[in-house]
């Protein structure tokens, strides 16, 4: 090796060509033992990483609607997608394949949702008024569970003729040759309900319906029928009475007011 005049190192051509290859061959082999071997593979590593998967069917005891069936199961899919669950109406059950992990996650989850819905008593009372002076009560209970519907009906069929079976009805035909359906008159209330602690949010439909005096001009036998329906939307109290409104009676001068008062049974 040589010195300059200054004491710096001065290498010829062939010397700094050695230098640099030494030091890429350094490089390389530092670089090397930092890169993983090429006998490891990416599927294997993947491989590592899968969970042994289990299968299990659960069972639905609380549920009874279809709906409430697939938004728990919408519920599962969302929350475990990894999972593979497949509802089985006919059953009532719910076929789940996962991990332990996801299984265990996935019955937590049916177990807080497949509850007992709360089933309500609804007293409707219908008084009916004439001239302001009350001259009748009525009353009717009906259970609901929430998120259910339940309808009472209370009144006559009545015949109605339709049409005939040989001609249009001229005087020639005979009585039985005629279509009769029937129509329901009187008191129809439909009732459905969503609870929640502190209260109900209820929805009812009240319809009352009756003959009237005069008759139709279309036929001699045709009947005409007045109807007065109410329909409200209302959130309740437990134990608090509250008044959805009045119906006029059809085919006569009185009023009937409708209230509804709610109560927990279980």
């Amino acid at each position: 090796m040589k010195f300059d005049a200054n004491g710096r190192l001065r290498m010829n051509r062939a010397q700094l060509l050695a230098g640099c290859g030494l030091a890429l061959t350094l490089f390389a082999q530092c670089a090397g033992a930092q890169t993983p071997s090429a006998d490891v593979k990416v599927a294997d590593l993947k491989a590592a990483d899968v969970k042994p998967e289990s299968y299990r069917t659960v069972y639905l005891t609380n549920i009874t609607q279809q709906n409430d069936a697939n938004e728990i199961q919408t519920a599962l899919r969302n929350m475990i997608p990894r999972a593979k669950i497949y509802y089985l109406p006919s059953q009532g059950a719910l076929s789940i394949r996962a991990n332990d992990e996801d299984m265990q996650l996935a019955q937590k989850i049916v177990a807080d949702l497949d509850r007992t819905k709360k089933t309500y008593r609804l007293i409707y009372t219908i008084t009916q008024t004439e001239e302001g002076k009350r001259v009748g009560e009525q009353h009717f209970a009906l259970l609901v569970v929430s998120g259910g519907k339940t309808w009472l009906k209370q009144g006559n069929r009545l015949p109605i003729v339709t049409g005939y079976v040989g001609g249009s009805g001229d005087a020639g035909s005979s009585k039985q040759d005629s279509q009769v359906t029937y129509v329901d008159v009187g008191l129809n209330i439909e009732a459905s309900l969503d609870g929640y602690p502190d209260g109900v949010r209820l929805h009812s439909k009240v319809e009352q319906s009756g003959l009237a005096d005069e008759k139709s001009g279309i036929g001699v036998q045709d009947p005409v029928i007045r109807q007065s329906t109410l329909d409200a939307t209302s959130t309740l109290e437990p134990g608090k009475p509250l008044v959805l409104g009045s119906l006029d009676m059809p085919g006569s001068t009185r009023h009937m007011d409708v209230a509804v008062v709610s109560e927990l049974v279980r």
